[in-house]
């Protein structure tokens, strides 16, 4: 009985439980901020891409005149 008792009143592990779970609460709150940031960053790089392949490049090329390529669609 006194081997129970003993172990009852042992609290050197209860430090340890109280990390895990400080740090099961922190990844938990890092995977909650990057779901919810990685959706709007996937729309501004979207958006951005969109603006990008719709505008006009100046190019030089070996003759006196200036051209101008106008790229539309996803670059592909």
């Amino acid at each position: 009985m006194k081997l129970f008792t003993k172990f009852f009143k042992d609290d050197s592990g209860a430090v340890t439980v109280d990390w895990v779970v400080l740090t099961a609460a922190i990844v938990g709150l890092g995977i909650a901020v990057m779901t919810t940031v990685s959706g709007g960053t996937n729309k501004l790089a979207e958006t951005i891409s969109n603006d990008l392949s719709s505008k006009s490049i100046m190019t030089h090329g070996s003759s006196s005149s200036t051209t101008t390529t106008t790229t539309t669609g996803n670059g592909t």
